[in-house]
């Protein structure tokens, strides 16, 4: 929603310098506000004058943001205060700056599945959280979920969008939690955690189908719709759906609260075995298709005349018994070459050994054998080694003990000659280095969530641009497709529109590093790392950063912290 000045500048408890209105609802007004103590940015959520003299709206409104304001997680957009009184009611806020969720799926469409689970977990982490503290969510959907610049969720308005919702639904201006309500809650049961996990499988559902699961000209056609009728399976809208997410998705969304997850934590369990599997058998897929040929087909049976099909059944019944009498012949071989190995080998002198010393040995099997190892083996020393480091750029530096080798050349039991200087051997060593995911014109927030599901730290670095839109990705460094390990850096150059945007850099002295560093992101800024010095401020306190606060700064500048590792020893 378009932000409107505030004409009055109204300072709550000679603290909060109210600045604009961000959004509005049935029950109250939310304002961006200045906290003059801590020096910075917060959302303030005013209750509305004529909400304020209903006596239960009030207590309830109370009751939730206390509650609320006890939860501590990455994945909740955190209370910091709260004001009950006669004359107003309020809530301070974490001032978040992104997008909600459903705006980034109406932009969006359809969700990945990587990226749909890669949010669905964050929303699950910050559901467990409550739900240990004993808060239930009660209107969980998309437009409750803010989307940071880095790809982090957060969950916002446990408890208080709920009772938003029962004052929108009074006036007569629903907002839409119809469809993503659990049946317990349409049948006026009290909801429990296991209704905030049916409303996350609606999410996920819509997430990667772009269409929500029940869908009606009435909220009174909807809400028996979520009671008596299945939904569409997911796969029958999303070809490539995995068949175990799928699964996953439609027991969360199970109208029988018993047969649903019971806890967020048994959801998270499922998403990440998927994850794993699934990413699994998708790199196996792929690795077979490099290596399989492919096949001609063969004409069917029924295309052939019966004289045709009677000479291919005699010849096939000649080929099967010239096959078996070859199989018993391979058997007693391979008794032969066992007995030979294990019980006779010392009445024969070893091969390779024996080779040696005319200038000619079997090649021995490196597979499977750390590099470290191989190169310290004196028996290895008639070789010249050349080490090849699959899926590498060629620059990196690696430590040999840490690989092993997947393949060689010349083949184990290979015949070669000894050569002066060495004989050349190459080892083809697995790093686990990956290919940077191609991001390019995608926004991004997108792409840094695709990133950092490839395990990639990201940093975003704003350029003026007229022609590409803002805020999506004119650059990346690496460039697509180039090998790296994961938990490096990836520099995205985005469009910052026509004009960068300035930001104002906040005071992070006295806050701790983590704190200082998520203050840095919530204000457009990037984290340039820490220079660690003693002091006698305690461990982890900020005592200096490179950039006095105030001052402007291009947004997603760098901030570097000074941060105390206490006083000297001795």
């Amino acid at each position: 929603m378009e932000s409107k000045q505030n004409p009055n500048n109204l300072v709550l408890e000679d603290r909060y310098e109210l600045t604009e209105i961000i959004g509005e609802g049935g029950m109250a007004v939310v304002y961006k506000a200045l906290d003059r103590r801590l020096n910075r940015y917060v959302a303030v959520k005013i209750m509305r004058p004529e909400m304020a003299q209903q006596e239960e709206f009030r207590q309830r409104f109370f009751a939730e943001s206390h509650a609320v304001a006890m939860l501590s997680s990455p994945n909740i957009v955190a209370v910091y205060d709260v004001s009950h009184s006669t004359e107003i009611e309020y809530i301070v806020m974490e001032l978040v700056d992104g997008i909600t969720l459903k705006q980034y799926m109406k932009r969006k469409g359809p969700i990945p599945w990587r990226e749909a689970v890669y949010f669905a977990k964050q929303i699950a982490r910050a559901l467990a959280h409550a739900h240990s503290k004993g808060v239930v969510h009660r209107d969980i959907k998309p437009q409750n979920m803010m989307l940071l610049r880095d790809g982090t969720l957060k969950v916002g308005d446990f408890g208080i969008a709920a009772l938003e919702n029962e004052i929108s639904e009074e006036q007569g201006t629903a907002v839409g939690s119809i469809h993503y309500i659990a049946p317990e809650q349409i049948r006026g049961e009290s909801p429990d955690g296991r209704s905030d996990l049916y409303s996350l499988g609606v999410v996920m559902y819509e997430m990667l189908t772009g269409q929500k699961p029940y869908t009606g000209d009435t909220v009174g056609e909807i809400a028996v719709k979520h009671l008596n009728t299945a939904p569409v399976p997911p796969s029958q809208l999303v070809a490539d759906l995995p068949p175990e997410l799928e699964h996953i998705i439609l027991k969360a969304m199970n109208p029988e609260i018993q047969a649903r997850y019971q806890t967020a934590e048994e959801l998270i369990r499922d998403l990440d075995h998927f994850a794993v599997t699934q990413t699994q058998q998708e790199d196996e897929a792929e690795a077979d298709s490099l290596e399989t040929p492919s096949v001609v087909p063969v004409r069917s049976i029924s295309e052939m005349s019966k004289e045709k099909y009677r000479r291919r059944r005699k010849r096939s019944a000649r080929v099967t018994f010239l096959s078996g009498t070859f199989g018993v012949l391979l058997v007693i071989l391979g008794l032969f070459v066992f007995l030979l190995q294990f019980f006779f080998k010392d009445y024969f002198p070893d091969k390779g050994t024996e080779d040696r010393s005319s200038g000619h040995m079997m090649m021995p099997n490196f597979q499977g054998m750390s590099v470290d190892a191989i190169l310290k083996d004196p028996q290895n020393s008639v070789f010249s080694f050349e080490i090849i480091y699959l899926n590498s750029s060629g620059t990196e530096e690696f430590d040999p003990s840490d690989y092993t080798v997947e393949r060689q050349d010349p083949n184990s039991g290979t015949r070669v000659s000894l050569k002066k200087g060495g004989t050349p051997v190459r080892l083809y060593v697995s790093t686990g280095v990956v290919q940077v995911p191609n991001v390019y014109n995608m926004d991004y927030r997108e792409a840094t969530a695709i990133l950092r599901v490839s395990g990639y730290y990201v940093e975003i670095i704003d350029e003026i641009s007229d022609s590409v839109p803002r805020n999506y990705v004119i650059d990346m460094t690496p460039a697509a497709g180039t090998p790296l390990e994961k938990g490096d850096w990836v520099y995205l150059t985005v469009s910052a529109g026509p004009e960068i945007e300035y930001v104002s850099i906040p005071n992070l002295v006295g806050l701790s590093e983590v704190a200082a560093i998520e203050k840095i992101e919530q204000n457009e800024l990037s984290y340039g790392g820490s220079e660690y010095v003693t002091s006698d401020l305690p461990v982890g306190t900020v005592i200096g950063q490179s950039e006095d606060s105030y001052n402007l700064l291009p947004a997603h500048s760098k901030i570097i912290l000074r941060v105390s590792t206490g006083p000297e020893e001795g």
